[in-house]
């Protein structure tokens, strides 16, 4: 479906939430997210779209503000629709609060919803991995403790200490299934003397070790630890640099730039080969929404963005424990 033709009205808000106490990975420290909040309007129809400014990608508030905004007047113009979007604005995070919230308007003008649309089959939940902010190991323990319950945990690391904290998480939570994102805090010879002492703690997965700018290093190098691409991985045009390199790619909405190549992505690295993990910004529900469509049946997920936060949209995503329900209509799709 497309809606090219008919005019429609844009508006751009910017939202802050809370996080539930200081979330912390190698590169910084936040108490609060800033996200942008974009709806389309054509009549009583309203479709709604987030996204999350990414400053390690050259993103600001401003700047993404300002690239949705500029595409006010085709809107209007009837001029604009999903599919010339994606050659008019490049992956990122304007484009993705464009595309969902074109998604979502499509869904609410035909009556069907986005996984219809998309031919999809209905979705079903997922159980989402729980990030442990990077800490000293004495409070990731006792963050491990609370929450040993989850299948899953994410560890956030980045250097010096680490292995420390992994042993101290694998103390607190013996039984959970465990992945650890370095941020691109490591260095290659990091990897090579981690990664046998990680497999022996149980860890299924390392994201992003290495910068992404010095991961050829990881070209011809024995991984006896799957990789996971993050900042190196952005949209289809990236899956070409990342063969030989990883084993997996962490898809996000904010770097595909939308639903839209987010599942074209899916369905080009499974034929590559690679394993696929779905993941997010912290961000709202909103956020959340349509990136638990990708999630459908990926070996790795993800989507605890709203579970980091002290406040969420209105009519929030439901999660029990780490399994993650659809979004209700009302909030999107």
């Amino acid at each position: 479906m497309s809606d090219k033709g008919a005019a429609i009205q844009l508006t751009v808000s910017r939202d802050r939430f809370a996080t539930d106490g200081t979330f912390t990975i190698s590169r910084g420290s936040r108490t609060e997210v800033n996200v942008v909040t974009v709806s389309l309007q054509i009549g009583d129809h309203i479709g709604m779209g987030e996204c999350v400014p990414y400053a390690r990608y050259g993103e600001s508030m401003d700047s993404v503000c300002e690239q949705i905004k500029a595409f006010s007047g085709v809107l209007a113009a009837g001029e604009m629709d999903r599919m010339a979007l994606q050659d008019a604005l490049a992956p990122g995070a304007a484009r993705n609060a464009l595309d969902c919230a074109f998604w979502d308007l499509e869904a609410k003008c035909s009556g069907k919803p986005v996984w219809e649309l998309a031919g999809l089959p209905k979705p079903e939940p997922v159980t989402t991995a729980f990030t442990l902010s990077l800490d000293t190991p004495e409070n990731m323990l006792a963050a491990a403790r609370k929450n040993a319950f989850r299948p899953l945990l994410k560890l956030k690391l980045g250097g010096e200490g680490d292995l420390e904290r992994l042993t101290a998480v694998r103390t607190g939570a013996p039984d959970c299934r465990l992945i650890v994102d370095a941020n691109e805090g490591w260095t290659g010879e990091d990897y090579d003397n981690l990664a046998p002492r990680m497999l022996e703690l149980g860890v299924a997965l390392v994201e992003q070790p290495l910068p992404a700018g010095s991961d050829d290093a990881l070209n011809g190098r024995a991984r006896p630890l799957p990789v996971c691409a993050d900042e190196a991985c952005h949209d289809r045009n990236s899956l070409a640099s990342l063969a030989g390199r990883y084993d997996v790619i962490n898809i996000k909405l904010d770097k595909t730039g939308g639903l839209t190549e987010a599942l074209a992505m899916r369905t080009a690295a499974r034929a590559q080969g690679f394993g696929i993990m779905v993941g997010c910004m912290v961000g709202s529900s909103l956020a959340m929404a349509p990136a638990h469509l990708v999630a459908q049946s990926v070996e790795f997920v993800d989507l605890d963005g709203p579970l980091l936060l002290a406040e969420d949209r209105e009519l929030a995503i439901r999660y029990e424990g780490s399994k993650m329900y659809g979004p209700t209509a009302a909030l999107w799709g």
